[in-house]
Order: structure tokens, then C-alpha cells, then sequence
């Protein structure tokens, strides 16, 4: 069949071809790596009076591994037929093109396969072809073609089904400009690299912090742990040392102005089983000593069971507040330097003297208040509570 872009006047498909330069980009001839060889080929279908008829695009041309990575541009021709056949390959060394004049640019459309990329390539060269797309010939993938020697004539593969569409539309004796514009593919080799090595070494951040916090975590448990048996174990000795008795008939836990068990909130009744810790407070004894066990200090005036029966650690007890044993005895001792407020009746507040009656009892800081509550009951028993408060 006739060459579509061999008929018609010279100014015409320079015209065309102006038109068509303005889908191709400036050539760039600087080298780029292997790795990007991407091209895209477009492509306008015009009529015999130079009409657009349409416009095709393909991205996945791929450039020859021999061929200068540069935007081209042309008229597509293929090989001329020969004795009424046409070789699609352009293989055969009797092949010829019907190439337009020397002032157009022109472009093969060849098929893959029956020799090799670089006879096809040289094969168009011979006709100042600018540039040869090849079209593969079994399936949509591109391949990099390797054509060694064949000069600066640029060589791209174009998936089969849009080199049929291009040969299609010149088998209709219609006018096809191409144009091939070098794909701009970053290479993303270094930035995959240092994501991946950041990636890594906050990953080996993360675990060695991680290893680290749990480390401390089972560190800690396993002291917490010791310390709390420590402390158990303390508080078992302390409460095998203190008194218990229990409450018999008249005993003043049976009078009814005595005051109730501070955990359980209940009165005392006969046969009751009563711990009496150090600072006098007493407790039934099931209700007291799980406390105890587990807080080493009087549930009411938070005394140390373990300072005051001489039993010495470094762990500190729960709600524990420093109160000093020897002057609550002696304050209970010296009444008599107690300013008493309030009636009989009622309970009393009294403030202790900061500094001790007593040389041998143990100095008092400024900072160290004694507060005592006393309570008269009926029978005229005098109930006193006191409390040491350091700040």
C-alpha cells in the first residue's frame, strides 16, 4: 500500500511536523543511568488534508540498551512492500522504505523477531531514519533490547497491541507523527537506601529501648519483690511480740463508752481475742493483723511496730509516720505538765511543752509537735491518745 506521509506536499508535512514538535520536549543527550529507560510515545493521526483524526499515548515504551536516551520525533513509515509483499520485520536485505524528502524527519515501525534488534536498527539507519520503534511480537511487555554498533540512531520497544494501532491507522493510508519523550524517572535507589537504614536503625533504637525498659521493669519487681518479703517477714516478728488476751467479763473492752475496733467498727465482746500494739491501742486481733502484715504501723496513729519493738530495718512501712515511743510514755507519765482544755465530760485537746520534762528522754527538734486527745469516760477512767507530728 501507499506510505502514509510520502504523498502531499513538502510544506504540508512540515507544517504537521511543527505541529507534532509541541509533544516532544527539547533532546537531551547527557547520559543517564541504565536503570532509566523509560519513553513515552505519542502519537497524532491526521488525514490526507492534515484534519486530526486522533491522538494515541503510550508510556511504556522502553528504550534499547545501545541507544541514546533522547526526545525524537517523525513520520512513521514501514518497510515498502516488495513484489506485493510487505516485510513487517524489515529483515530481508532486499527491504526498502519510501522515505519522504530529506527535510522531514522520519521514524521505522518494525516488528520483533525472524533477526536480530541491530540488522533492523541499521536497517533503517541505511534510510536516515531518525529513529525505529519496534513493536514486540507475542506479548504487552517491553523488553531492553540490546544493538550494539548502531550508531546515534535512538531505538524504543512499544508494547504489540499500540504498534498494530499505529500500523492499522497507516494501513488506512492515513499520516501518523510520532513523538518519543524520554520518561523522567527519578532514581529512587538512594532514597530507598537511606529510608531503609533509617528504618533499620530506629527499629534497633526501639528494641534496645525496649529491652532496656523491661529489663528495669524486672529489675525493679524482683527488688519491690524482696523488699516486700523483707518487710513481710519483719512484720511477722514484730506481731509474735506483741500482747494478746482476751476479753473477759469487766475488762474495760466490755464497757459500752470503750471505744470499737477501729478496722471492723465493731464492740468488743467476751471471749473477743484482742491485740494491744505499743502505743496502747488495741484491735481484735484477726482484724488487726493482716493490716499489720502488710503496713507494719497502727492503723490509728500510724505507729511503727518495728521501731518500737526494736526490731530495726532500712525498709520504710506503709503510711508510715515517725512517732517517738519513749516520749509518749513519758507523756503519759507527766500529766501534771498537761494543760487540760475543755470540762471532764467532754474530750480534752492538750499541747505538750516542745522541749522534755525529762533529761534522759530523746531531744526534741523545734520542728516536732506531741498533740494528745483525752477522753473521761463514765467510771471516771481517763483515756489519753497522743500523736507526734514532724514537718
Amino acid at each position: 500500500g501507499r506510505q502514509a506521509g510520502v504523498s502531499g506536499p513538502e510544506a504540508r508535512l512540515s507544517v504537521l511536523l511543527l505541529s507534532c514538535s509541541a509533544l516532544a520536549a527539547r533532546s537531551d543527550r547527557s547520559v543517564v543511568p541504565e536503570d532509566n529507560v523509560g519513553a513515552t510515545v505519542n502519537a497524532t493521526v491526521l488525514d490526507g488534508r492534515g484534519n486530526l483524526v486522533q491522538v494515541m499515548s503510550s508510556a511504556e515504551g522502553k528504550y534499547g540498551q545501545n541507544s541514546p536516551k533522547v526526545d525524537t520525533r517523525g513520520v512513521v513509515i514501514t518497510p515498502a512492500p516488495r513484489s506485493g509483499v510487505v516485510d513487517r520485520q524489515g529483515c530481508d536485505p532486499g527491504t526498502r522504505f519510501l522515505v519522504p524528502p530529506r527535510t522531514v524527519q522520519w521514524v521505522a515501525l518494525l516488528q520483533r523477531g525472524n533477526c536480530t534488534f541491530k540488522e533492523k536498527i541499521l536497517k533503517a539507519a541505511s534510510f536516515n531514519a531518525t529513529a525505529v520503534l519496534i513493536y514486540n511480537n507475542s506479548t504487552e511487555e517491553t523488553v531492553m533490547m540490546g544493538h550494539e554498533g548502531t550508531g546515534d540512531t535512538v531505538a524504543v520497544m512499544i508494547p504489540e497491541a499500540y504498534g498494530k494501532d499505529i500500523l492499522a491507522h497507516l494501513d488506512r493510508n492515513l499520516t501518523v507523527l510520532v513523538s518519543v519523550v524520554f520518561k523522567t524517572t527519578k532514581n529512587n535507589r538512594g532514597s530507598l537506601v537511606f529510608v531503609s537504614i533509617s528504618f533499620i536503625v530506629l527499629m534497633i533504637i526501639s528494641s534496645a529501648w525496649l529491652i532496656f525498659y523491661f529489663i528495669q521493669k524486672i529489675r525493679y519487681s524482683s527488688s519491690h519483690d524482696r523488699s516486700q518479703r523483707h518487710l513481710g517477714d519483719a512484720a511477722k516478728k514484730a506481731i509474735g511480740k506483741l500482747t494478746t488476751r482476751t476479753v473477759k467479763k469487766g475488762d474495760k473492752e466490755t464497757d459500752p463508752d470503750f471505744n470499737h475496733c477501729a478496722v471492723c467498727i465493731e464492740a468488743y465482746q467476751l471471749n473477743d481475742v484482742v491485740r494491744i500494739l505499743p502505743c496502747k491501742h488495741v484491735f481484735h486481733k484477726m482484724c488487726v493483723d493482716p493490716w499489720l502484715n502488710e503496713h507494719c504501723t497502727c492503723p490509728i496513729c500510724k505507729l511503727n511496730i518495728l521501731k518500737a519493738l526494736g526490731i530495726m530495718t532500712s525498709l520504710p512501712c506503709v503510711d508510715s509516720v515517725v512517732l517517738d515511743v519513749e516520749r509518749l510514755g513519758i507523756s503519759q507519765a507527766s500529766g501534771s505538765h498537761r494543760m487540760l482544755l475543755g470540762d471532764s465530760n467532754q474530750p480534752s485537746l492538750n499541747l505538750d511543752q516542745l522541749s522534755p520534762p525529762h533529761t534522759e528522754a530523746t531531744p526534741r527538734t523545734p520542728a516536732e509537735v506531741s498533740i494528745a486527745v483525752s477522753k473521761r469516760s463514765h467510771g471516771g477512767e481517763l483515756s489519753s491518745y497522743w500523736l507526734t507530728v514532724c514537718y
